[in-house]
């Protein structure tokens, strides 16, 4: 299924709409939808390394857009916002998040948006906590150029020698990438207390 799922993708990314696409994934992903749109880049790039900062630039745009957008779903439609954090398995996310923005600051929206937490719960929980918007949009442009530009060097620099490597272990990848996206969130739980 992941081989299925990963050549689908990859096909997606060859065709003459995917910036469109990526831009709509990036878009909504930042606001209310559950797939990163590091799953559309990275084939992206690893199919156009010649375009690899043109794609990182689209994902930034429309992430930072879709992320004010997830911002004022928290703050002008808190109902809505409450409803996609419980929807999203973070009922008590506002919570938390509010206690780390008193805790943190800004400093909460710039490593959350570098990590694989995602984007959504940071910014419709910024708006829910009513942190300010100017601070957030500033954060978001930087956290999120930062992540994206970082990955398209990355996939720019070492992907197509990586490529073999990947689509022989897939699966791995997978697990792995899993595995730091838990103790991610296993780091994030040690930081509350």
């Amino acid at each position: 299924m992941l081989r299925k799922l990963y050549d689908w993708v990859f096909e997606q990314a060859r065709k003459p709409y995917a910036e469109k696409t990526l831009a709509v994934v990036s878009f909504a992903e930042a606001s209310f939808f559950p797939i990163p749109p590091d799953v559309m880049m990275a084939p992206m790039v690893l199919a156009r390394p010649d375009k690899a900062y043109r794609i990182a630039l689209i994902c930034s745009i429309a992430s930072v857009v879709g992320g004010a957008l997830g911002w004022c779903i928290g703050y002008f439609l808190t109902d809505v916002g409450v409803g996609l954090m419980r929807l999203l398995g973070h009922s008590d996310g506002l919570e938390q998040f509010q206690q780390w923005y008193d805790r943190f600051g800004v400093w909460v929206i710039l490593a959350k948006g570098l990590t694989p937490i995602p984007y959504k719960l940071v910014t419709i929980a910024s708006g829910l906590a009513h942190f300010d918007f100017a601070i957030f949009m500033v954060a978001s442009v930087i956290t999120r150029s930062a992540r994206f530009f970082l990955e398209a060097w990355v996939l720019k620099t070492w992907g197509p020698a990586m490529l073999a490597v990947v689509e022989k272990r897939l699966a791995l990848f997978f697990v792995l990438g899993l595995a730091i996206l838990i103790g991610g969130l296993l780091a994030l739980k040690l930081l509350e207390h």
